[in-house]
């Protein structure tokens, strides 16, 4: 079997859904090939979401409150988790098992772990082509820092306040 490769994509100044319909492809056509591929994110609180700053808070604070303390459903408040969610709702996660691997290799990181800053990645890593959703900043967008924080999270651990 081939050597497992790993891509790893900067979410920063990237559009949220764009992103993840380019992971969830690429790890679903992976996981159908056969193949031992594996992604990681970093810098998820910098991915953006586009539209009115009010329209989004009130968009996400209502799936955040439509959750029951014990009986769900769940929606995380983190920016990593909010990343990883929105690309379990681009897979087949409810019907066959492939969705299901496919979400195990995904790995989503606030900030960037030492292991994978600079230029210089390790072996069996490579940067993955985020060239399709390279784009300008829109002219009204919220991060998805701003959005954990909207929720109550508290951001000390991403904005070093």
């Amino acid at each position: 079997m081939a050597e497992a490769t790993t891509f790893v994509y900067n979410a920063e100044d990237k559009v949220l859904g764009r992103l993840a319909s380019i992971v969830a492809k690429q790890l679903l056509q992976a996981k159908r090939a056969g193949e031992d591929t594996r992604v990681i994110i970093v810098n998820a609180e910098q991915a953006i979401v586009t539209g009115k700053r009010t329209s989004v808070m009130s968009d996400y604070r209502a799936k955040y409150e439509l959750n029951h303390a014990r009986k769900g459903p769940f929606f995380p408040r983190m920016p990593d988790q909010i990343l990883k969610r929105t690309v379990r709702g681009m897979l087949p996660y409810q019907k066959n098992s492939s969705g299901r691997s496919a979400l195990k290799a995904l790995r989503v990181e606030i900030g960037t772990p030492t292991g994978l800053s600079g230029d210089d990645l390790p072996d069996g890593c490579e940067w993955g082509d985020s060239s399709k959703i390279e784009r300008p900043l829109p002219e009204r967008f919220v991060r998805l820092g701003e959005i954990s924080k909207e929720l109550g999270v508290d951001s000390s651990r991403w904005s070093g306040e």
